[in-house]
């Protein structure tokens, strides 16, 4: 269901972000916004037929999993636990990934 073209309940892709990140991660916190009503006009969604309304999301999420590795790590472990989902239609994720001592010491 849409708002203003924004999507207020959690479609299956991002219930699968969901769940992917809470299984592999354990996160003290996960945020994931759904931003594809911001990209609808783009050429590569019209040419999906304004796919599912699912193509674009916002990711923050706090995880213990992350100490020790840097931006690059941190992002490629979420890459490669949602490579199903990327390979059919998921177009682009912002990503902000913390330690929860980096979130303590801002």
């Amino acid at each position: 269901m849409a708002t203003n073209g924004v999507q207020t309940t959690a479609g299956p892709v991002e219930t699968a972000i969901r769940e992917k990140l809470m299984t592999l991660l354990q996160p003290t916190e996960l945020t994931i916004t759904n931003d594809s009503w911001q990209h609808r006009h783009h050429a590569a969604m019209r040419a999906q037929g304004g796919s599912s309304g699912e193509t674009h999301f916002s990711v923050q999420i706090v995880s213990d999993a992350f100490r020790g590795k840097n931006t690059l790590q941190r992002h490629r472990m979420i890459h490669s636990a949602l490579s199903d989902e990327l390979g059919q239609g998921l177009h682009a994720l912002s990503l902000k990934t913390k330690t929860p001592d980096e979130v303590q010491s801002t």
